[in-house]
């Protein structure tokens, strides 16, 4: 399944410059969904290491999908050990392409 990032799904922050960062993060955004669509759990690790996205980044693009703008998809998040979580997306089908 892929995903585009639309006009209305824009990023944002303080340090955000659209001309610098638009590309670079849409691009994460959607090589994360299109990786994270078949709802398998992976750790942040395992996302970096197929991916290859800084895991930070990663954590960052799997809050954004939760947003209502980026499709208000659902990401689980399960303990695996010792700190550290394992994330599943599921896909909210119910998006309007």
């Amino acid at each position: 399944m892929n995903q585009s990032i639309t006009k209305t799904s824009r990023f944002n922050g303080a340090d955000y410059k659209h001309k610098r960062d638009s590309a670079r993060l849409t691009n994460q955004h959607n090589d994360i969904f299109n990786l994270m669509a078949d709802g398998e759990f992976r750790t942040l690790s395992q996302i970096a290491a197929l991916t290859g996205h800084h895991e930070s980044s990663i954590s960052a693009q799997l809050r954004h999908m939760r947003k209502e703008r980026f499709g208000s998809h659902e990401v689980n998040r399960r303990h695996v050990l010792n700190g550290l979580y394992e994330y599943q997306l599921i896909v909210n089908t119910e998006v309007s392409a």
